[in-house]
């Protein structure tokens, strides 16, 4: 016998009417909250950032692919991992549907990472992705934008992440490798260890061209990212919605074996 609540259909259309109410309101505020965004100053970048890309090296500008509008997913692939961050492999399952359609919308959706190219196109043939990812090994855009953080930050509880100060690391207190279950355990699918893995964070950010000028417009990070989860979209849906009781349950989509 189920241990969830039942009721009759007469039940369970009145509830569902009083939920579409909320339902509508919140997409309503999310409509909102869209226009809120779009609405943010735009910032003039005069730095020359530099990328390496399967067309040769790039500017920021170059990555726009002739298109005014840039969004850049700040995929979670340091230097140092033997593979993607599971989580950003995840939300990336989801790209090379869309691509397209933003491509024609002209809207170029870009990944970026600080492995090597050859690493990330391994990978990236390895996923079975076709959408285009840059590697951003040296220079300063990862630092300027949020995404990566230097070993001494991380030591002296210097990060700031999604707009709010980090405390210092849980190294300095003498826990072995540092950091929660669920970061140890990432950092272990990537082929690395839990400091190593944090100091590369996710997130993404948003760029327009005009007039041959290239301005920041929006970033976001850590749950500001559920909404380009597809997944999740989903599971929240589900009966029983996402169900982590048990903890982290998502492998790379190559890693579930024949259990789907």
């Amino acid at each position: 016998m189920t241990g969830h609540r039942t009721g009759t259909r007469e039940e369970w259309l009145r509830e569902r009417l009083e939920l579409l109410q909320a339902e509508k309101a919140l997409t309503r505020r999310s409509d909102e909250l869209a226009q809120w965004r779009q609405s943010l100053p735009w910032v003039r970048i005069d730095k020359s950032y530099r990328f390496d890309t399967e067309k040769g090296e790039a500017s920021l500008k170059d990555l726009f692919q002739g298109r005014s509008q840039l969004i850049v997913y700040h995929f979670m692939f340091g230097p140092d991992y033997k593979a993607g961050c599971p989580s950003c492999s995840m939300i990336a399952d989801g790209f090379n549907g869309f691509t397209t359609h933003l491509a024609h919308h002209d809207v170029t959706l870009m990944a970026v990472s600080r492995a090597p190219l050859a690493v990330l196109q391994a990978y990236k043939q390895r996923m079975g992705w076709s959408f285009p990812w840059a590697s951003s090994p040296d220079g300063d855009f990862n630092f300027d934008f949020n995404v990566w953080f230097t070993e001494q930050q991380q030591r002296d509880g210097d990060i700031e992440y999604n707009y709010q100060r980090e405390p210092a690391f849980a190294w300095r207190e003498g826990k072995e490798g540092g950091g929660e279950a669920p970061e140890a355990q990432f950092a272990a699918m990537c082929g690395t260890d839990s400091p190593t893995y944090q100091r590369d964070r996710p997130g993404m950010s948003t760029f327009v061209l005009e007039d041959g000028v290239v301005y920041h417009c929006y970033s976001a990070y850590s749950r500001g990212l559920d909404g380009l989860w597809g997944a999740y979209q989903w599971l929240d849906r589900a009966p029983k919605g996402r169900n982590e009781s048990g903890g982290i349950w998502w492998r790379r989509h190559d890693e579930y074996g024949d259990h789907a």
